[in-house]
């Protein structure tokens, strides 16, 4: 894309994605107001990118945002007044935004969030940019008196840190067993601390991750208290997750959720993903085994009635994950950084 004599700074939106969405103060609120896609974080800042990037008319994004087209006008004068609105182009801004629809093109997204990483990034770094930009998405995603899903791992546990806005009456359902290992990312510890961020209910899953025959994880399963746990993960509304790899230093292979040989006997039967403990090949279909049964967990069937399904994952190793997981039509909704964003899309 050409430079433009006036566009948006991507400075102002990083800066403007961590405060609640406000109101310019000479525009009424309107109760057909258009939600905010998870590209913008605000209003205003959207309404700057429709006017000048998309080069609609203000009558047509009035039409749009659901609001008049004088607050319109105050919505770009506004982003002007704020540095939003800049002399030229930051490239960064149309790299993100054509990443973040050209991925949920290709995989059939509702929305996918395409977040920037510091030069030269740590590992830390990573995890951190991508939990903030979870726990974002994550917030306008859930609505009041709905059941949350949450899955573990340490993306799942960073979204849980970064969450800084409570919704009403929300129940958060832990959605695989206990595992033995890797107590600082659990599942229970992050349906806890996502409950408590968002100052909601914990509803734990009180049963190890993996039984020692399938017969008695069926048993277990006919447990009227798990029963009534399984019952809310079907009658979910939105869930979150992360998305492991195979290679030696995996989340799933440090976790002691289940012995090396039987991830390599995965891995020799094409897994390339792991995805709330069940394994996927390359096309994102489900590798089953005899661990499987022994697993107590939401199942990937369970996983795809949930109508708002979060994913959030980024980098190297995840890659071939990634693109296993979205074959397999598992999210829809993806947060991933822009490194990681470009290899799906090559």
């Amino acid at each position: 894309m050409s430079l433009l004599s006036m566009t948006m700074s991507t400075t102002s939106r990083r800066a403007l994605s961590a405060r609640p969405i406000p109101m310019p103060s000479t525009a009424q609120p309107q109760k057909s107001r258009a939600e905010v896609p998870a590209e913008f974080d605000d209003i205003v800042v959207w309404a700057a990118w429709l006017y000048y990037e998309d080069r609609l008319n203000q009558s047509e994004i009035a039409a749009m945002l659901g609001v008049s087209r004088a607050s319109v006008v105050n919505y770009l004068q506004e982003a002007r007044e704020r540095g939003a609105v800049l002399i030229t182009m930051d490239a960064g801004v149309v790299a993100r935004s054509s990443l973040s629809r050209a991925l949920a093109t290709k995989f059939g997204l509702a929305e996918a969030l395409v977040v920037p990483l510091p030069p030269n990034a740590d590992a830390t770094q990573h995890l951190t940019a991508l939990g903030a930009a979870g726990a974002r998405q994550l917030e306008r995603l859930v609505n009041p008196g709905e059941t949350l899903c949450v899955s573990w791992g340490k993306t799942v546990l960073a979204v849980a840190d970064a969450i800084t806005h409570r919704v009403d009456d929300v129940t958060v359902v832990q959605v695989t067993g206990a595992a033995m290992g890797k107590p600082e990312f659990s599942a229970e510890l992050c349906s806890a601390i996502m409950a408590r961020n968002l100052g909601a209910v914990s509803m734990n899953l009180h049963a190890p991750a993996v039984l020692s025959s399938a017969a008695l994880c069926a048993a277990l399963k006919r447990e009227p208290a798990l029963q009534h746990q399984f019952d809310l993960i079907r009658n979910a509304q939105t869930i979150v997750f992360g998305l492991g790899g195979l290679g030696p230093e995996s989340t799933m292979r440090v976790a002691n959720i289940a012995s090396q040989a039987e991830i390599d006997a995965y891995v020799d039967d094409g897994a390339e993903a792991v995805l709330i403990c069940r394994f996927l090949n390359a096309e994102g279909e489900q590798v089953r085994r005899d661990l499987d049964w022994q697993m107590m967990g939401i199942e990937l069937d369970e996983l795809r009635a949930i109508p708002r399904r979060l994913c959030v994952a980024g980098g190297p190793t995840k890659v071939a994950a990634l693109r296993a997981a979205l074959k397999g039509g598992y999210a829809t909704h993806l947060v991933t950084d822009m490194d990681t964003a470009t290899a799906l899309l090559d």
